[in-house]
């Protein structure tokens, strides 16, 4: 037996805490350089040394119904796995490991976050699971993720897997302007969706977390098509450019609408709903331009409407405007949304109507629902109840405010 081949076969059967920080170190250090279609096979090598086989990588799907599977060499290619009613999906919607006993061995969910982004699913199956697979499996998906991220700027393969229909111009310029759809720490968390996920056109959202301030816009640019999504491009580049100068938000309103009007001219506008968030204190500011009030929910129960003095859409040239404030609780929840949410109608009926709105929102806040599960349950069930219409775009985008402090994550372990 060759030398090499003896010290593999033992290294083969180590989990130890030490085998699994060289296993992680050396796909670290073969990452770097890898192209994106060797992240596949790459995977399946390093999980098949702790005895793993049957490798998938399943990504969420636009539409976020479905996770959908990954083509690559060494990586098992089956049907998609519906969100709702799969273990696959178990493990998407709470974060977590999911441990499913098969004849062959135990199938192994675990999602694939990106600091708290989730982009999907790694199934593999072992033969046993203990303690030290759990551990290193679930840091191996946590270096998936992030390689599926930053790889993901240089290949169309991932948009290609997550996709399950044709997608507009317009959408793919949508798509590509938004941030993450989910961010979770321990003070704040966010999660927002957009429908119809390959036909949105002028609808964003955009978010920073800057120090102690969390920054939020809701957009809603008027039109359809094309001429909304360069609308919309044009108020999320100048809402950046001015909350990245760290102005107020009336100047942030106030430069908006400038650079609307100076390259559109006054037949053109956006609605928007610009908020500032103080993570320490919960004292919440925001300027509402045209929009639908923000919902504020308490203990699962909307408790008011945050209505704001009006504000003339961005690009009409408005006044300065009154900046509005709520003092929040540990653990409220705003939830804001576009008008394509409750104008929309079926031929010959009335309107979806804020008031049944509010009674899906009361509904839907369920106790222990992550703002991931919440956003994307309200906006499905928002969808069926429409009869599957959507003839405008509709967006929703929720915030959870917990409080107190994250110090202690920068804080290493002895």
């Amino acid at each position: 037996m060759a030398e090499g081949e003896q010290s593999f076969r033992i290294v083969a059967v180590d989990r130890s805490e030490g085998f699994g920080e060289r296993l992680l170190g050396i796909l670290l250090d073969r990452a770097h350089e890898m192209p994106p279609q060797l992240i596949a096979p790459l995977v399946a090598e390093e999980v098949s040394r702790i005895g793993g086989r049957d490798v998938s990588i399943l990504l969420q799907d636009y539409d976020q119904l479905i996770l959908a599977p990954l083509p690559g060499r060494g990586l098992v290619i089956g049907e998609p796995e519906w969100i709702d009613e799969s273990q696959a999906g178990r493990a998407f919607l709470s974060a977590t490991t999911v441990e499913h006993p098969q004849a062959s061995g135990i199938r192994m969910f675990l999602p694939l976050l990106d600091g708290s982004d989730e982009v999907g699913v790694l199934a593999v199956t072992l033969n046993s699971v203990d303690d030290d697979d759990r551990r290193l499996l679930r840091r191996l998906a946590g270096l998936v993720a992030d390689m599926l991220v930053t790889k993901n700027s240089y290949t169309d393969q991932f948009f290609q897997a997550r996709r399950r229909q044709p997608m507009s111009l317009a959408a793919e310029i949508q798509w590509s302007l938004l941030p993450p759809l989910t961010m979770i720490t321990p003070q704040v968390a966010v999660a927002g969706i957009l429908e119809p996920a390959y036909d949105v056109a002028g609808d964003s959202f955009d978010y920073a977390l800057n120090d102690d301030i969390l920054h939020t816009a809701v957009i809603d640019a008027m039109g359809h098509g094309l001429d909304a999504a360069v609308l919309a491009t044009v108020a999320v580049g100048a809402y950046r450019h001015a909350r990245r100068a760290d102005v107020g938000l009336d100047e942030l309103y106030m430069f908006m609408d400038r650079a609307i009007d100076e390259q559109f001219g006054p037949d053109h506008f956006v609605t928007a709903q610009m908020m500032r968030l103080n993570i320490r204190t919960g004292h919440l500011q925001w300027v509402n331009a045209g929009h639908p009030a923000p919902l504020l929910i308490r203990e699962h129960r909307v408790i008011q409407t945050l209505e704001s003095p009006g504000t003339l859409p961005v690009g009409f040239g408005g006044a300065i405007p009154q900046i509005s404030e709520q003092a929040l609780s540990s653990g409220d929840r705003i939830l804001s949304f576009t008008d394509g949410l409750v104008e929309e109608h079926r031929a010959g009926e009335e309107q979806f109507g804020e008031e049944r709105l509010l009674g899906f929102v009361d509904r839907a806040g369920c106790e222990g629902e992550s703002v991931q599960e919440m956003v994307r349950g309200l906006s499905h069930a928002l969808l069926r109840e429409r009869g599957g219409v959507t003839t405008d775009d509709a967006t929703l985008f929720l915030v959870e405010w917990c409080g107190g402090t994250a110090d202690g994550l920068a804080t290493a372990e002895a």
